[in-house]
């Protein structure tokens, strides 16, 4: 039997506000679900929020709520962005859901012979809710270059987790491609990290330094570590481990991470999951940083954009396409309103939208709506199927955007307008006619379901419009332009 397909997404603290990352998790997630169930895969694909920690508390204290009441209000901002930028989620998971908590507790149990209690000293990160080793701290002068705030030293008796029992196994499981991490040159990088072996890693903390968490079974004095619990939800959100069905669905065929942290998954994660007796994960995609003019994000620096903005001023597809195709799926990418904005209006608006219209236009004005017989245009789509296949999404859409331009170029070279005026005339116009126009037809509908994945809703359109034989015109233009952060070119000139 084929095993059921399972996609997982990394899932974020509820104390900020949702950002483009986070964005970028879903769009990505949901681009490879939609692919494979187009293809006939049943699959879940999992979304959720971290709820614990003590980033939560200190945010809840602030606001004079329990932790709870916090995260109640918070997630939603979550789910929300998750909704508007398309993504088609099975299953929403709360780290502060009961079934995680008990689930949690369990996988504690079972990883017992691989736990054991001692002192801890190392530099914390109150940003990152992680310990880093020297190395790390020398490395970034002290200061973490993601929070611009210095590393702390601590020292607190906590459990530790004996990740280092695990080192060649996980060695030897991205060396022989049992997990994959994407791109390539991470994996080397992580393997670079992990040559003196995996470090074990601090899996509680005490109740007076980390007050909102799951208790440690046993010794309520200490509350498990966030990372412990937030990595058990890929597994907990499956029904791991009293419900049964989980088994349909473990291990994760593909895992979507920002690179940030990559190596608590291919590190602290896998070895979980040998702890447990579990299979690891097939693929782990740990995709770039968006950067905005080609300067990192910073809440300090204010460069950050509001994916909620895109989706609100330009649609869902227009974002979609955009962090697609130009924001590369492996590597990190770069944003500009301007950038955007040119891809809206020239590519969407000019290169498909006139496109679907000038096709529909044709088939009403000359042939009152009717397609001819649709030759399914047959283009090798070995590359786009190659790039999915191989998680570089950007590829795959470009290889349909080279049809849709060739598109344009058949029409512009055959000139359908001109053979028009011999029809009556010359007895080969009209077949002539009809079979151009059928073949833009069926090259429109290839076009659209290959699109399907990135542009569900441009998809469906050009589905509607062309795929039973008769032109079904739509309200309204496709892809409207929009000249919010550009000049438009119709505008009168002052």
């Amino acid at each position: 039997m084929e095993k059921k397909l399972y996609i997982a997404t990394a899932i974020p603290y509820v104390n900020g506000t949702p950002h483009i990352g986070n964005a970028l998790d879903y769009l990505l997630a949901d681009i490879w679900t939609r692919y494979q169930k187009q293809n006939g895969h049943e699959v879940r694909f999992q979304v959720g929020t971290d709820e614990h920690g003590n980033k939560i508390a200190a945010k809840a204290a602030e606001l004079g709520l329990t932790p709870k009441a916090y995260t109640d209000m918070t997630y939603v901002n979550f789910e929300a962005l998750m909704k508007k930028v398309g993504a088609s989620y099975t299953d929403f998971i709360r780290t502060t859901d009961e079934h995680h908590v008990t689930s949690v507790e369990y996988i504690w149990e079972q990883l017992k012979p691989y736990i054991y209690k001692s002192t801890y000293t190392g530099w914390y990160c109150v940003g990152h809710e992680a310990f880093f080793t020297d190395k790390e701290v020398q490395a970034t002068n002290g200061i973490c270059p993601d929070h611009q705030i210095p590393y702390e030293q601590v020292s607190e008796e906590n459990y530790f987790f004996k990740t280092s029992s695990f080192t060649e196994q996980i060695r030897t499981a991205l060396t022989d491609g049992t997990m994959q991490i994407y791109p390539d040159f991470r994996k080397l990088e992580f393997l670079e990290l992990i040559k003196d072996g995996l470090a074990d890693v601090s899996i509680s903390r005490p109740k007076k330094n980390l007050t909102w968490g799951i208790p440690v079974p046993g010794d309520p004095d200490q509350i498990m570590y966030v990372w412990l619990d937030a990595l058990a939800n890929y597994i907990t959100v499956l029904g791991y481990p009293d419900r049964p069905e989980w088994k349909e669905y473990w291990p994760a065929d593909v895992q979507v991470i920002g690179k940030d942290i990559l190596r608590f998954h291919a590190g602290i994660w896998p070895a979980m999951l040998l702890g447990l007796g579990l299979e690891l994960p097939k693929k782990l995609l740990a995709h770039g940083f968006v950067n905005i003019g080609g300067a990192k994000i910073s809440k300090t620096v204010g460069n950050v954009i509001d994916p909620n903005e895109i989706i609100d001023n330009y649609g869902i597809d227009a974002f979609r396409y955009f962090f697609s195709r130009h924001i590369p799926t492996l590597e990190d990418g770069d944003f500009t309103w301007e950038k955007f904005e040119n891809a809206y209006n020239n590519e969407l608006a000019n290169d498909l939208g006139n496109l679907i219209q000038r096709v529909a236009g044709m088939i009403m004005k000359y042939q009152a709506g009717v397609i001819g017989e649709a030759q399914q245009a047959e283009h090798d789509m070995s590359a786009y199927h190659e790039a999915m296949e191989g998680l570089e999404f950007n590829k795959a859409i470009d290889e349909v955007w080279n049809m849709v331009r060739s598109l344009n170029q058949y029409i512009d070279n055959v000139k359908p307008w001109e053979v028009a005026k011999g029809v009556g005339k010359d007895p080969e116009a009209e077949p002539h006619l009809a079979e151009i126009l059928a073949h833009c037809a069926g090259a429109l509908v290839q076009i659209g379901d290959l699109l399907l994945p990135f542009l569900p809703n441009a998809a469906s359109k050009i589905q509607e419009i062309f795929e039973s034989g008769v032109v079904k015109l739509s309200e309204g233009v496709l892809f409207p332009k929009v000249y919010i952060h550009t000049p438009d070119p119709h505008a009168p000139k002052a």
